[in-house]
């Protein structure tokens, strides 16, 4: 498996230095896309769409760098993380760490840094069964169930903790996100930059790097800037990578046992649990104010 170099993460985090400061609430965080490579854009998204609409199943393993330069040196991770993601369409899937580690200074002789796990961290796991979303918080042995509102149900996952990588919409993406291809330091990869429109999105990240595989149009990696990432006052990023890749290796006949092998049907008799129901109406509204609000042309900055 091809992993990111250093020498890539800097080219990337370096095409941020210009849009740190300016995602802000309907407002594009970089000038306007000239025609030639908004259309460039348009066919690499509809390609990846094709490819990723085409997934039935997906079951494949992740592993997590994050980074922050105030909780370990730079270009050093402060965690490590590997775990599971499994998908079944339309609105089926899990994620879920299975192994957490942290920053625990460097060796003394190799000067190379050591990682230990740290008491009741587990790091995230949640699960989508199509009319729950349900989060379980291991170290507190609590679990939110919260309900999807009917609008929601039979979507693509868009919205789960690593957004792109399950089904892909093109259109809705554009209509969620200010989309543009940044230039890429390997001839393989194809980079596309994702800025949330939505506040919903922004208090998550600022933004999203796609690597796509050129040949494939596959996500190979997934970068995630903090809300308040910036590249010196607030250096904060997580860095996914995917591998032991299973795409449709599910036969429709066998498709429930597998979703039954990930999907738990009731949490630990023992833990906590919180139920929660989102808005419908309400939460419509409001993101489809958002978006308006985003897409008048007199928002955009040059």
């Amino acid at each position: 498996m091809m992993r990111l170099t250093l020498v890539t993460l800097v080219v990337l985090l370096g095409s941020l230095t210009g849009s740190a400061q300016q995602n802000q609430a309907g407002q594009q965080p970089f000038p306007p896309v000239p025609a030639a490579a908004q259309a460039q854009l348009q066919q690499v998204l509809l390609k990846w769409e094709t490819q990723s609409q085409a997934m039935k199943t997906l079951e494949c393993r992740f592993m997590r760098w994050h980074y922050d330069n105030f909780a370990a040196p730079a270009n050093v991770a402060a965690s490590k993380a590997e775990g599971i993601i499994k998908y079944a369409t339309p609105d089926k899937g899990l994620f879920r760490t299975e192994e957490l580690v942290f920053f625990a200074g460097n060796d003394p002789q190799t000067q190379k840094p050591i990682y230990k796990p740290q008491t009741n961290q587990f790091g995230e796991y949640w699960v989508c069964n199509g009319t729950q979303l349900i989060e379980f918080n291991r170290s507190k042995q609590e679990c939110t169930i919260q309900d999807l509102p009917e609008n929601m149900r039979g979507k693509n996952i868009v919205n789960g903790p690593l957004p792109f990588v399950f089904n892909l919409d093109a259109k809705q993406i554009q209509e969620r996100y200010w989309v543009r291809q940044v230039a890429s330091p390997d001839p393989k990869i194809i980079v596309i930059e994702a800025w949330p429109k939505l506040q919903e999105l922004r208090a998550q990240y600022k933004l999203v790097q796609i690597a796509l595989e050129k040949a494939t149009y596959q996500p190979h990696a997934l970068l995630m800037y903090a809300p308040n990432f910036h590249p010196k006052n607030a250096p904060k990023w997580d860095h996914y990578e995917f591998k032991e890749i299973k795409r449709n290796a599910v036969a429709a006949g066998f498709q429930q046992k597998f979703l039954g092998n990930f999907i738990p049907s009731a949490p630990p008799k023992s833990w906590k649990i919180r139920r929660e129901q989102l808005p419908q109406q309400q939460q419509q509204q409001q993101g489809q104010q958002q978006l308006e609000q985003a897409q008048k042309p007199t928002n955009i900055r040059g």
